[in-house]
């Protein structure tokens, strides 16, 4: 079957609230420095409140993560679930400005679109709270066959396994995908999904996919251990290939019972890390979705994150393709 997209991603479609905060801010409001805190509408609002003057851009992970792979040129589509208001109108308006596909029918008379409020630390650190609003109604009705039939890779943000049929829907997508001799790519998306689905989470990893991105704390707390190397050990015994993101070490690329180690890209200034992770997948994807070699595919993980910390948001504010063909990547 032709290949009408080279990823076709499904997540939470969220929009992020981002400003800048001090310690004192995150100390008194009882957050959890550095990690992604699910919330109730009254607490968002009411945190929204107290928050700075900030940035409010659509988001969520894996959308991040096709903004980044339309920058690069890649063909894109989204699957995701938002509200028919005021929010979820930008969010889809957003996605369809870049070039992404977007077919999702927008939710009636249920929860408000998804809202993530983001507080960046002067070190660059961000500490997320999110009203998972009408993002967790999507279900396996919301997956359109098509779509995951005609994409090279397809690709599963993990924040959606707080849903129980957000999980259905992640099962019919991957059958899809293998029926089709599709890649199917996951994201562990954060250290505390890890810990409330582990072993959810591993039964999938090593029954469904082709293809795990993970930042060094989400796959210590996988396999339960502070220690690396047993990890990535873990890691090679269940996927064919992983990547997994060491902040300033670079990454590390494991395929063919071997690894490659990326280095990061320096920086002037880490201004906010929120979407470093999601742009370095869109990287790797689109370089593996063009037949580009491993090593490759790592430096345009590792170009993509450089350009979104470099700035407030999780999108690229320039052209990735710009900056890969200048660099010969």
């Amino acid at each position: 079957m032709t290949e009408l997209f080279d990823v076709a991603a499904i997540g939470n479609a969220i929009v992020d609230v981002i400003a800048p905060a001090d310690e004192g801010f995150i100390a008194g409001e009882g957050l959890s420095r550095g990690a992604m805190t699910l919330v109730d509408e009254a607490r968002g609002r009411e945190l929204y409140a107290r928050m700075a003057p900030g940035v409010e851009t659509s988001g969520g992970s894996a959308a991040n993560t096709v903004a980044g792979l339309s920058s690069l040129g890649a063909r894109t589509a989204f699957l995701g679930k938002v509200a028919d208001d005021q929010l979820g109108e930008v969010f889809a308006h957003d996605l369809r400005a870049i070039g992404a596909h977007f077919p999702s029918r927008p939710l009636r008379g249920g929860p408000a679109t998804a809202r993530c409020l983001v507080n960046v630390t002067p070190d660059g650190q961000r500490t997320m709270c999110t009203f998972l609003g009408a993002s967790v109604e999507f279900t396996d009705d919301d997956i359109d066959p098509a779509v995951i039939e005609q994409a090279s890779i397809v690709y599963l943000e993990g924040y959606l396994f707080d849903a129980e049929a957000a999980r259905r829907a992640f099962a019919k997508a991957a059958g899809l995908a293998r029926s089709s001799g599709r890649m199917i790519a996951l994201t562990l998306s954060d250290g505390f999904v890890v810990e409330r689905h582990r072993a959810a989470l591993l039964g999938f990893i090593s029954s469904q996919v082709d293809l795990l991105f993970a930042n060094e704390a989400e796959a210590l707390a996988l396999f339960e251990t502070d220690d690396l190397a047993v990890a990535l050990d873990g890691l090679r015994q269940r996927t064919r290939l992983a990547a997994v993101t060491r902040s300033e070490k670079g990454s590390l690329l494991l395929a063919d019972g071997g690894t490659v180690s990326i280095p990061a890209r320096a920086v002037e200034k880490v201004v906010d890390t929120t979407g470093a992770g999601d742009q370095y997948a869109a990287g790797v994807m689109y370089g593996l979705a063009r037949g580009r070699p491993l090593e490759v595919c790592g430096h345009l993980g590792s170009l993509a994150a450089a350009e979104v910390i470099s700035h407030y948001g999780p999108r690229p504010q320039v052209s990735l393709r710009e900056l890969a063909d200048r660099e010969g990547l």
